[in-house]
């Protein structure tokens, strides 16, 4: 609002100045100080180094005065092969991270969004070629070092920095912000359809949903769908447990996947799944949070999040909205949108 004030004043000096009646000198050179005080919103390239890779991302700094420090959000996404913005291109695309990255820009924060390991420019890195090694602390080091990186600009408040994930980087965030130093304390937690249960016990949920639909479609009899619950259970007892996965008999496509949980991503999903989201919230100094839930979102049900809801104090649930967040239109959840912009840090 400001910088509209400052561009609005500069137009209205502009037009006098046409007029029949020249600008006194003094006011023109006001003019053209008030224009030169104010530096437009950008987006730089920037990277880091973290574990001996280098970590490319997208920083955004809003329209602001000369010499002025903003608040800021590193902005963390969801599970698996998610970008900067959000994506897993070619075939999923919702830009989550990069039109939240909008809506805050409009309220005049910087944001810092980037590609984690295995995605966009930043790849595997180091661990190209063993992919098999990498855990989710590499994940929360890789944040770390991002938020780190944000505090140290010069466009940025480093005390008013927020930590803001969607889905699995909700977990991040909460992890990033229950363990920081005073020195690296956030200024705020934002946790958007966040993990809030263990990773294996909410995949667990999800499978045995589809397995329930599939008897109820015909797809799948009752002692095929009993069976394949069995097996489900069992998977995750044995994963948990660091033991081979026996999956003999289980449906292809539910074998394919713990074959691949048990195989190459084994370490990975093990470590992530050693955080119990309620615990670390526990370990939260106070600071302002948002929790949100989505009431069409099949992924993360709103009732998953009970006990994350019951820790840090509150939760709002989004109407109309799924995992992404995104109503009919494809845009983000206007509830979201004002919750954002009323978060103060």
């Amino acid at each position: 609002m400001i910088a509209q004030a400052a561009v609005a004043l500069a137009t209205v000096v502009s037009t006098a100045a046409g007029a029949t009646v020249a600008l006194p000198p003094t006011t023109a050179l006001a003019a053209s100080a008030v224009h030169d005080r104010w530096v437009p919103a950008q987006d730089e390239e920037v990277s880091f180094v973290v574990d001996g890779t280098t970590t490319y991302g997208t920083l955004h700094v809003p329209a602001r005065r000369r010499g002025e420090r903003l608040p800021a959000a590193l902005l963390l996404p969801g599970s698996g092969p998610a970008d900067r913005d959000g994506n897993q291109p070619p075939a999923f695309t919702p830009n989550t991270i990069r039109d939240l990255a909008g809506v805050l820009a409009r309220d005049r924060v910087v944001t810092l969004r980037f590609d984690k390991y295995g995605t966009g420019r930043t790849g595997l890195g180091e661990w190209a070629g063993r992919p098999q090694e990498i855990d989710y602390p590499a994940f929360v080091r890789q944040a770390a070092a991002a938020r780190d990186y944000l505090q140290g600009r010069g466009e940025v408040a480093p005390r008013r920095v927020a930590l803001a994930g969607h889905s699995e980087g909700a977990l991040t965030a909460l992890v990033l912000a229950a363990d920081a130093s005073r020195e690296r304390r956030a200024a705020a937690l934002i946790m958007l359809q966040p993990l809030a249960l263990r990773m294996l016990d909410v995949l667990a949920m999800q499978l045995h949903d589809q397995t329930g639909q599939a008897v109820e479609s015909g797809a799948m009899t009752e002692d095929e769908g009993r069976a394949a619950d069995r097996a489900i259970d069992l998977a995750v007892t044995d994963l948990r447990g660091n033991r081979p996965v026996d999956t003999t008999g289980m449906p292809p496509s539910l074998a394919a996947l713990f074959q691949a949980l048990a195989g190459p991503s084994r370490r990975y999903i093990t470590s992530v799944d050693a955080y119990f989201p309620p615990d670390v919230a526990r370990r939260l100094r106070p600071m302002p949070v948002l929790l949100t839930c989505g009431a069409l979102d099949p992924q993360v049900p709103c009732h998953t999040t009970d006990q994350l809801a019951a820790v840090v104090g509150h939760r709002v649930v989004l109407p109309d909205v799924g995992h992404a967040m995104t109503t009919a239109d494809g845009t983000l959840s206007p509830v979201l949108t004002r919750r954002l912009t009323a978060l103060w840090w």
